[in-house]
């Protein structure tokens, strides 16, 4: 049995925030949910026991980031694998790689994720009217294989911006477009493809939350803002509805297939700016509202410039080529654990069939 631990600092839970700047509370917002400013800490367990191969298995898990919206405060790790470490790749995802050798035993490993996130709002009112941007910020103005750039989205885009002037009023004419347009189609299996392309191009509206948020992002790349999808997992219990968010009445929830994709955007004087437009379409479907409905304006108010934090951010890595080479890439996205037997990739969609679990507990 061999065992890693990896350590964030030495700093413990309560003397976090003193030590990391990022961790300031912003000032309290008024929202109709009653969500307020502060900070929650939850222990996410990952559990696998994957069966014997004749053949190397290698496991890739995506790992918390660190971020002023959250801090990955420990991990551990554990099992019968030949190797185990955390590297880094593009887009600076983290990842827990892990390699079995082939043989009889089944492979086993336990991770512990310890997590702190800090709830806060944007005050939208300090954003400037500059779109000159930096290296990390051209980034995400860049096209990738399902979020093109191009002269025909650059047309339809102005059409959905109209006479918008500033950065912000661009990106919420844009989120506006995308909450009215687009629909939560729960037919589509685990979080979607996030193919803005064909989404686009075909008039594909329904979809999950990686379908949604990459249109979002897609269109904001052609009106020259930057933006990202963010990649995690809900977990605990939400105040918005129990469809974004639910545990019991511990804080313990079992949130295997909790993965959901946010996005965020650019504006100068703000930094990255929180949207959920794909959590708007859940709230107005699994509650049989409409647009016009006031929950679903609350929370298409309160998912502009704000995310609620029960939910635990993994990476904004898209169309990218994992570390170590897997057989199989570049990968489209890594809100979900990715794995071979050889040169199989298992279905990180069926977990039960993949044979890992999720389950996490909100400490007070």
């Amino acid at each position: 049995m061999k065992r890693r631990t990896f350590l964030k600092g030495s700093a413990l839970l309560s003397t976090t925030m003193l030590v990391n700047p990022n961790f300031a509370f912003a000032k309290t917002e008024t929202n109709a949910f009653g969500i307020k400013d502060g900070y929650r800490k939850f222990t996410i367990v990952n559990n696998y026991k994957m069966e014997a191969a004749d053949e190397d298995t290698q496991l890739w898990v995506p790992v918390p980031l660190t971020s002023k919206y959250q801090e990955l405060v420990n991990i551990t790790f554990n099992g019968n694998y030949k190797k185990a470490e955390i590297v880094t790749n593009d887009y600076d995802a983290k990842v827990l790689y892990v390699l079995w050798a082939k043989g009889k035993e089944a492979r086993e490993l336990n991770i512990t994720f310890d997590v702190m996130t800090h709830q806060k709002s944007i005050d939208l009112s300090l954003a400037k009217n500059d779109m000159s941007y930096g290296d990390s910020e051209k980034t995400f103005l860049e096209a990738t294989a399902h979020i093109p750039v191009n002269n025909k989205l650059k047309s339809f885009t102005k059409d959905i911006i109209k006479d918008a002037k500033t950065p912000l009023d661009k990106a919420q004419a844009i989120y506006d477009w995308t909450v009215t347009t687009m629909y939560r189609d729960n037919s589509v299996i685990g979080c979607g493809v996030g193919d803005a392309n064909k989404a686009l191009e075909e008039k594909i509206y329904g979809g999950k939350c990686t379908d949604i948020s990459s249109v979002f992002v897609c269109l904001l790349r052609n009106a020259n803002i930057p933006a990202r999808e963010v990649f995690g997992i809900r977990a605990g219990k939400s105040k918005i509805a129990k469809a974004c968010g639910k545990a019991d009445e511990k804080g313990f929830a079992k949130i295997t297939g909790g993965q959901h994709c946010r996005a965020e955007f650019f504006v100068s004087g703000l930094g990255w700016v929180p949207a959920d437009p794909a959590d708007v379409t859940k709230v107005r479907l699994a509650e049989k509202l409409t647009n016009e409905d006031q929950k679903v304006k609350d929370a298409k108010k309160f998912m502009f410039g704000s995310w609620e934090m029960n939910w635990v951010a993994f990476n904004y890595a898209r169309d990218f080529v994992l570390n170590p080479k897997p057989t199989q890439y570049p990968i489209n996205m890594l809100g979900y654990p990715y794995a071979e037997v050889g040169e199989d990739a298992q279905d990180y969609y069926n977990a039960k069939g993949f044979a890992y679990s999720y389950t996490s507990q909100e400490r007070v």
